[in-house]
């Protein structure tokens, strides 16, 4: 492989409708990161209780987790284009909500959740629809470069977008930060325009439950989709790191907040270098072998920082960990994608996309769990082993998943 091979494949940006839907996606993330620090500020200046700023994570989570599958089931029944640009529509409306109860009303906090709640309902739609474009937009070939592309798009706007937000709301107020959002969200509007209508192919989605227990039903009897799914499941539930950062800072590094907030900066940071260095994988055909390394990849970092005798040494394994998830997650998503029916592929993204949500969450309450009976640095030990050992299994027991070649 040529040095130049190894940065991040830029081809599909060269495909005009793929370029106009990563520009428009990737300005309405960085909209979103500045909406999110808006609600979480204006919900803590309202009533200085925790408890409330944690419900705003549950009023984006729950409609996902809730409507996620019935929207991926009509996703896969009728024009995936038409649906993502109404669903988008509904979250830009909310974000003028947002703005104007900013500017002109004093509305309570329960208010504000729920229509942050309503935005959530119209992503839980959006989401899914927006993951069935990129197997119909590009060549097989090229579609991990695609996703690694998503990615960093995604990145970026979690590096930045925070920082500007709270820029903006001290400089602004919140209002400024949701009409930035709102505005946005045209952006991601005038990416999807110009697709061609998406109608699915093969047999439409049964109405209601039948529809969803049709895509549970190919979940449970496709070993590589399974297994793929099963891989994120043991990375996250079992090997989250986030909610112990605090504890194994206080536990073997002296509780230096400094050294705390470099945590949780070095994950995203090796996110981004794995993003800009995609060509390594995404060129790479056998894209089961890297989800599987990266996976591995991932528990074996975590539990390296959590034994690391210095602050320098548990950063370097947590970048190390950062960029192993993400080679790990580009190359789930393209083997979710090259292997799932079309006819199914908005029931198979609401299931990724629950999982993606879901999955970290319950690592995280387990991580505390855990370190609550036992202490911090066994909490996370405990976990990356695990993690090691049942995606070896996986490895072990899934030959097809081995041999997967794009």
């Amino acid at each position: 492989m040529a040095l130049t091979d190894a940065f991040l494949d830029l081809t599909p940006v060269r495909t005009r409708l793929y370029r106009r839907l990563w520009l428009g996606q990737t300005a309405s993330g960085l909209g979103s990161q500045l909406a999110v620090v808006a609600v979480l500020y204006q919900v803590w200046d309202a009533t200085g209780n925790p408890v409330w700023t944690g419900a705003v994570g549950m009023a984006q989570a729950l409609p996902l987790m809730v409507f996620g599958l019935f929207a991926g089931s009509l996703v896969d029944r009728r024009d995936r284009r038409r649906i993502y640009l109404v669903a988008k529509v509904g979250q830009a409306v909310c974000s003028l909500l947002l703005a104007y109860q900013a500017f002109f009303l004093d509305l309570p906090v329960v208010g504000l959740l729920a229509i942050v709640a309503l935005q959530g309902c119209f992503g839980a739609v959006s989401a899914p629809a927006a993951r069935t474009f990129l197997p119909l937009l590009l060549p097989p070939e090229q579609l991990a470069a695609g996703l690694a592309l998503a990615r960093i798009g995604f990145q970026s706007a979690m590096l930045v977008g925070p920082a500007l937000g709270g820029l903006v709301v001290g400089t602004w107020g919140v209002g400024v930060c949701y009409a930035v959002d709102a505005v946005t969200f045209c952006a991601a509007l005038y990416g999807a325009f110009g697709l061609p209508a998406m109608q699915p192919e093969g047999t439409a989605s049964r109405p209601g439950l039948r529809g969803v227990f049709d895509g549970l039903a190919f979940l449970v009897r496709a070993p590589v989709v399974r297994a793929a799914f099963v891989t994120d499941l043991a990375a996250t539930v079992l090997a989250m790191p986030i909610s112990l950062f605090p504890l194994v800072n206080a536990e073997r590094f002296g509780n230096d907040p400094r050294t705390l907030g470099l945590f949780l900066s070095a994950i995203a940071v090796g996110g981004v270098a794995a993003s800009v260095l995609s060509g390594l994988f995404t060129r790479r055909h056998r894209q089961g072998v890297v989800m599987l390394v990266g996976a591995t990849a991932w528990g074996g970092a975590l539990t390296a920082f959590a034994l690391a005798p210095n602050p320098w040494l548990g950063l370097g394994c947590l970048v190390v960990a950062g960029a192993a998830d993400t080679a790990s997650v580009v190359s789930r998503s393209t083997i979710v994608q090259l292997t799932t029916p079309n006819e199914l592929l908005g029931r198979v993204a609401a299931a990724e996309q629950i999982v993606g949500q879901a999955g970290p969450e319950v690592g995280n309450l387990r991580g505390g769990l855990v370190a609550g009976a036992t202490t911090g640095t066994f909490a996370l030990t405990s976990g990356g082993l695990t993690c090691v050992v049942v995606v070896v299994l996986i490895w072990t027991v899934t030959p097809r998943l081995r041999s997967f070649r794009v």
